[in-house]
């Protein structure tokens, strides 16, 4: 679906940091997930609605054969042009900070090039691809679309498939990790968020491949 919504955008995106990222040949279906690339990111808003919130802040790191790549980590904040307003009581981001951020240009080329040929990984992908899609119809006219894996709806399906009832906040960030007996990280950071995210997805890829080579196109 993506590639072919690609080809019809294509002339509005031509010469931006968009077009160059789409250059790039993502993974096909039949890649082990070890094998396969992936950059895990999460964002802080200032709303839950896109249509009238901001992107305060994005982080991201990427999954190289099976491990995070620490070295790969990147946060920053975003100048904008609107007030955080009470949404600062949960991501502790406040207006004398982000008038220090960079440009959300500046941001989003580099979130671009580190997303080059890679496969984007999200906890609740639908929020923060609506936050990054405004950003890309704004500066480059089109929408981001890149592969994308939503470790919420991975665990979803899977539950589902077991017909496992989900207690409220189970499905949370927090809720999934404990699952696995992964630890409590500190939340509502975008680079922590990223690499909870990062050991999530690990743990769901390693549980559901322990007697099997897991494949990108079984995380979809």
């Amino acid at each position: 679906m993506w590639l072919r919504l690609r080809r019809l955008r294509r002339r509005q995106a031509a010469g931006t940091p968009l077009a160059a990222c789409w250059q790039h040949p993502t993974p096909p279906g039949r890649t082990a997930c070890r094998e396969t690339p992936f950059l895990v990111c999460d964002g802080e808003m200032s709303s839950l609605d896109p249509a009238t919130g901001a992107l305060l802040s994005l982080g991201w790191v990427a999954i190289e054969h099976g491990a995070i790549q620490v070295a790969s980590a990147r946060h920053y904040l975003i100048a904008g042009e609107q007030a955080v307003g009470q949404s600062a009581t949960i991501h502790h981001i406040h207006d004398r900070e982000l008038a220090q951020g960079a440009p959300a240009s500046t941001v989003l080329e580099a979130f671009l090039q580190a997303a080059a040929g890679r496969v984007l990984v999200f906890h609740h992908a639908a929020l923060d691809i609506a936050f990054l899609d405004r950003q890309c119809q704004r500066l480059y006219g089109a929408p981001l679309l890149l592969p994308t894996i939503d470790t919420l709806r991975l665990e979803q399906k899977q539950r589902e498939r077991r017909n496992q009832a989900c207690a409220p906040g189970a499905l949370t960030l927090a809720g999934c990790r404990a699952h696995y007996g992964l630890p409590v990280h500190a939340a509502h950071n975008a680079l922590l968020d990223a690499i909870a995210t990062a050991e999530l997805l690990l743990a769901q890829v390693a549980h559901r491949g322990r007697n099997t080579t897991l494949r990108l196109r079984d995380l979809r």
